[in-house]
């Protein structure tokens, strides 16, 4: 994977989150994670969660289609579904995280 992808990717989502936490009650958490690296899957995984919601926020850069990024709004119980949306990494914007942060974080659970 090519570091600037990671390094785009979590410098959008790095001030994705100071917006977020400038404007509402929310407080992500966001980590990187390497184990999937580690153990031969050639991806970057990036995970935002909202612990008060118990939310996630999946977003994952794989080797195999540079340029794309891989995301899929979950729960932090989910296990990662075959249902990965995709769109140009160039696309994304800190406005479409935090988006994604406001709606997916605060929306309501179905009854």
């Amino acid at each position: 994977m090519s570091e600037d992808a990671l390094k785009v990717l979590s410098e959008l989502t790095s001030d994705a989150h100071a917006q977020i936490q400038l404007h509402s009650d929310l407080n992500p958490v966001v980590e990187v994670r390497r184990g999937q690296r580690d153990g031969g899957m050639p991806a970057d995984v990036m995970t935002i969660d909202c612990l008060q919601s118990r939310r996630r926020i999946l977003l994952i850069l794989h080797d195999h289609e540079p340029g794309v990024l891989l995301h899929q709004f979950m729960t932090m119980d989910e296990d990662v579904g075959a249902e990965l949306q995709r769109m140009p990494l160039s696309d994304l914007t800190v406005a479409t995280l935090v988006g994604w942060m406001e709606n997916h974080f605060t929306e309501q659970p179905p009854d």
